[in-house]
């Protein structure tokens, strides 16, 4: 199979050859893996019961979803991936907001997948071959899962989409079996061994919701579009594609989280989830749990890292597609070292991904309400005038920048920041909101709706030729 050599440059119609069935073996294939089951164990890291715990993941996980799904019409549409998509709306060079925060959200995926999966590894394989389990073990087991990461994005879309059908099966047995081999350990009155976080029920249950539930979904504001712009809209209707990635992105979270879960409560891991697991897992079951940490981090992994590559392809166009791939791979190996050698796990991987979701959910509300103004109508051609180091076009704007486009998402990722809880950091706007984080709800609604009323429907990527042939002047 050839290493794709396209980047996030306009993909023709004769490759667009993927449909709503390949949506979902991506999403599914992809997300069945411990960097995603590993979120499954925070609810029961932050004291919540069984109940409680599957209500709190699914209800943020439904939510997230019907903000996010929608941004995979975009890429229908523009046939680029969704940090270039929305330079319509930022301006070609504004765009880079969304490339950034699409680079930090893969990348901090990425590092944790490598993390919790190159754990298991190491403690299947101590308990399988006696292998050593200091820091040199976890130091070569990481790099080589980085590397078979690295060497699967690289290939790009085809190899990942192939891969990603095999792990769609492949996981769904390995889980099954997980749920006999754990059965024992779990009962449905089981408890977590920890308080509350945050010393009371609803407050934690609000954290368990937007850390474990509502961040599945979040991770993808930026990458759906790396699947879609492979669809052609010629071929497949909007509402199909929609609802491939709903179901995708359901299916596709709700059952590792929800394994996670059941795993956490089995193997009493309040405290930590890859040593418990690996402790409570039967003799039998080692074996498929070594397979699991290894293919299915390597699955997620790799798109996280392909995502990643294209972001930074797109940031710096003079670089190759591969060539950004492996500079991210390194990078994010690096953070897996700094995460297992010099950070707690529940507060580094609470941190981040509220953090995250604060920055990136005005971003995609912006998004998306530039993409129902302009009904999904676009200039694929002038979408890529930074890519092609020129200048002018329809999303030229101020010097390829949309000041109030940018203006709102900055001052609503400002106000998510001051409104967020985590174990590292709280937000001064916290004594308003009687200390629960609303910081995405927060940072999304300020952002767009500054955004809405700061911008006629002619300044989100509506504007004639006459009037960008001025603005280009």
């Amino acid at each position: 199979m050839p290493i794709e050599q396209r980047g996030v440059d306009t993909v023709p119609e004769a490759e667009r050859t993927s449909g709503p069935r390949d949506l979902v073996a991506i999403l599914l294939g992809s997300n069945l893996c411990l960097g995603v089951i590993v979120f499954g164990w925070l609810p029961v890291s932050f004291g919540l019961g069984l109940w409680a715990s599957v209500t709190s993941v699914v209800t943020g996980t439904l939510v997230g979803v019907a903000v996010t799904a929608p941004l995979a019409l975009v890429s229908l549409r523009t046939a680029t991936n969704l940090s270039t998509s929305s330079g319509a709306f930022f301006g070609v060079r504004g765009r880079l907001v969304g490339s950034v925060v699409g680079l930090l959200l893969s990348l901090g995926y990425t590092a944790l997948t490598l993390w919790i999966g190159g754990d298991v590894m190491v403690g299947t394989l101590a308990r399988l071959v006696g292998l050593p389990t200091g820091g040199a073990t976890h130091a070569v087991v990481y790099a080589l899962l980085a590397a078979c990461t690295a060497v699967a994005a690289v290939y790009g879309y085809r190899l990942l989409l192939k891969l990603s059908k095999a792990l769609a099966v492949v996981m769904t047995v390995l889980l099954a079996l997980g749920l006999l081999a754990y059965a024992g350990d779990f009962t449905t009155a089981a408890v977590p061994d920890t308080p509350y976080l945050l010393g009371s029920f609803w407050p934690t249950w609000l954290l368990s919701a937007v850390a474990a539930g509502l961040s599945g979904p979040v991770a993808f504001i930026t990458l759906l579009g790396d699947y879609t712009r492979y669809v052609s809209p010629e071929r497949h209707s909007s509402r199909s594609v929609w609802r491939a990635t709903c179901l995708g992105l359901v299916v596709g979270l709700l059952v590792p989280q929800l394994f996670g879960t059941f795993t956490a409560l089995a193997a009493r891991g309040g405290l930590d989830y890859a040593g418990p697991l690996v402790a409570a897992s039967p003799a039998w079951y080692l074996v498929p749990l070594l397979v699991a940490a290894t293919a299915g981090s390597v699955g997620n992994a790799g798109l996280m890292l392909y995502s990643m590559g294209l972001d930074l392809d797109a940031i710096l166009p003079r670089a190759t597609r591969a060539r950004a791939t492996l500079v991210v791979a390194a990078v994010a190996t690096a953070f897996v070292f700094l995460g297992h050698f010099a950070s707690d796990a529940q507060s580094a991987m609470t941190s981040f991904v509220l953090l995250l979701t604060a920055i990136g959910t005005p971003w995609a509300v912006i998004t998306l309400i530039g993409h129902v103004r302009c009904g999904g109508s676009y200039d694929p051609e002038a979408l890529q005038v930074y890519n092609r180091r020129s200048r002018g076009g329809i999303y030229w704007f101020s010097a390829g920048w949309h000041p109030r486009a940018t203006a709102s998402w900055a001052i609503g990722a400002a106000v998510g920041l001051a409104a967020v809880s985590t174990p590292m950091y709280e937000g001064p706007l916290l004594a308003l909101t009687g200390g629960i984080d609303c910081s995405f709800v927060l940072s999304g609604l300020v952002g767009g709706t500054l955004y809405a009323v700061l911008t006629p429907n002619r300044a989100s990527g509506t504007v004639t030729a006459p009037e960008a042939l001025a603005q280009a002047e």
